[in-house]
């Protein structure tokens, strides 16, 4: 008979299906606005994660990253995409309402299927402590790379692509957590270039194409 989780497994695994329910809302809403809400929130669920971690093995670097990481995805990446978007005025504005390349039924139910492909293939491994919170990171990865792929406008896009990347600091907060803390603000560097990029593709595609949908651009095909 398998003992009862701990208190630091019991959370963190229930902290990490939070932020793969979390991860299927942003699949779901159909506004960007509502989706940089729902990423704001994964991320602070992200860093409670990392206090946890840290005061549960005694990492007090976890405590620097748990506060860069909120200052960053919680406050910084939100905002930086509310001024892309033009804020309140102009959420009518075309472009910021998501567009699917499926149906948004057939789009959640095709990314039912891979992360129950992503869970299940890693949670046949072993070799890691706390391979139930791997398996859901690895959900949320094809999770967010679902989201990447049925969304034709770039801000959603870029949403998905952040939580990807918060998919990726979830597994290494539970498999690696002792790296030093230079290793670990590795992610957040590439983070903000990840923000400056898209920024200005955003920008870009939006004065040339006056909206941010992506659907036109496979005119460009040779």
């Amino acid at each position: 008979m398998n003992a009862a989780p701990g208190i630091y497994e019991g959370t963190a695994n229930a902290v990490a299906a939070v932020m793969l329910l979390l991860e299927f809302g942003m699949l779901r809403q159909a506004l960007v606005r509502d989706q940089v809400r729902l990423y704001a929130a994964q991320s602070a669920l992200l860093s409670v994660l990392a206090v946890v971690i840290a005061a549960d093995r005694n990492l007090p670097d976890l405590y620097a990253l748990a506060a860069l990481s909120a200052a960053l995805k919680v406050v910084a990446v939100p905002l930086v995409m509310r001024r892309l978007l033009g804020g309140p005025a102009r959420e009518d504005a075309p472009g910021i309402a998501g567009s699917y390349t499926l149906s948004p039924a057939t789009a959640v139910l095709a990314c039912i299927g891979l992360a129950a492909f992503g869970f299940f293939t890693i949670g046949g491994l072993r070799a890691f402590e706390g391979s139930g919170v791997l398996s859901i990171a690895a959900a949320m990865l094809f999770v967010a790379f679902g989201l990447m792929i049925v969304r034709r406008d770039v801000a959603s896009q870029a949403i998905g692509f952040f939580s990807l990347e918060n998919a990726i600091s979830l597994a290494a907060l539970v498999v690696a957590a002792g790296l030093p803390l230079i290793l670990e603000t590795a992610f957040l560097f590439d983070l903000l270039v990840a923000v400056v990029v898209f920024g200005m593709l955003m920008r870009a595609h939006h004065a040339r194409a006056e909206s941010l949908s992506t659907a036109d651009l496979t005119r460009l095909r040779g």
